[in-house]
């Protein structure tokens, strides 16, 4: 299978692009690279690297392409928040683009990767029939991709939206602005988890490597399956209120349990059922947030990630591009 994935050097598509090759796929890797080239292998005959952006590339990429996904955006809600017209421009418009012509040039396959903030905040347990309530420009724009993407779908061009529950772990792009890395980093560097206010936050998690694995089964599956669907990406378990989990992971690397406050308070609040990937997917975790802090903490630890490269913290790094006019 020829799959082309788009933000192909960004923290998840540096791990899910090995791991394509690695399960026989050849890769089409487009990105527009600003966190560097050096993310991904070297290329080869399995591995194609296209420095372009979603908006403007020729639909001659597409060509003899089985399936897409479509990881590029500007992620997280401080980012999205930064340039409200560059996010929407990129994430829906952009995404939008990628569909339609992979659609008109005979793709087979396409993956929208979402997120489970376009829950918001609610009360209870949420699953994919449950109402929407995003509340930031990030969420919005994946949600209006999800509804207008579905709409593309058809017996010849198969549609799936995944909804990704807060990512974790380590990753040659690697962050610092996700929960449970922004944590291990505290511990780190200030012996001390910062917590979002007030803790009391629910949110789902999942390893960065299960969502990519999520993905790849997703391509296996019978199209009758997974056509015009939509599922959460995560695991039961792995819901967890956020002063909680400071504790987990503190627990997990053997340091006492030490925090300071940032932030005002985490409006959003969701927590999140995944029984209908595991039952229609058979997806189950390979990772859980203890697992993963330990991963971080040794990668940390034995120098292999550092903790002060500004392109870790992706609000930040975006900042100086547009400070330097690098975004169009």
């Amino acid at each position: 299978m020829r799959v082309l994935v788009t933000g192909a050097g960004g923290y998840i598509g540096s791990v899910l692009v090995p791991m394509l090759i690695e399960d026989g796929c050849s890769v089409v890797a487009l990105d527009r690279f600003f966190f560097g080239r050096e993310k991904l292998p070297n290329e080869s005959e399995k591995l194609k690297i296209i420095e372009e952006d979603i908006r403007f590339f020729s639909p001659e990429i597409l060509k003899d392409v089985d399936a897409v996904i479509d990881l590029a955006a500007l992620s997280n809600d401080p980012a999205g928040d930064l340039d409200p017209v560059k996010t929407w421009s990129i994430n829906y418009l952009g995404r939008f683009r990628v569909a339609s012509l992979s659609k008109i040039m005979g793709v087979r396959r396409y993956i929208y990767p979402s997120s489970c903030s376009v829950y918001g905040f609610q009360e209870g347990i949420v699953d994919e029939s449950s109402s929407t309530n995003p509340l930031t420009t990030y969420a919005k724009a994946n949600l209006k991709g999800e509804q207008d993407i579905l709409r593309l779908a058809d017996d010849k061009f198969v549609v799936t939206v995944f909804r990704q529950a807060t990512v974790y772990g380590l990753s040659k792009r690697m962050r610092f602005d996700l929960a449970v890395n922004g944590m291990i980093k505290g511990f780190f560097t200030k012996s001390k988890i910062p917590i979002l206010r007030d803790g009391k936050q629910w949110r789902p998690f999942v390893h960065v490597k299960d969502t990519s694995k999520a993905m790849i089964l997703a391509l296996k599956a019978p199209k009758e399956r997974i056509n015009k669907e939509i599922f959460n990406i995560g695991s039961d378990e792995q819901n967890y209120q956020i002063y909680e989990l400071a504790k987990k992971i503190a627990d997990a690397i053997g340091i006492d349990f030490k925090y300071e406050w940032y932030g005002l308070p985490d409006h959003r609040s969701y927590r999140v059922s995944f029984r209908k990937v595991k039952e229609v997917l058979g997806f189950s975790p390979d990772y859980n947030a203890e697992k993963g802090a330990k991963e971080i903490w040794s990668a940390l630890k034995s120098k292999k990630v550092n903790p002060d490269d500004p392109k870790t913290i992706t609000v930040n790094w975006y900042k100086s591009l547009l400070e330097k006019s690098v975004f169009v």
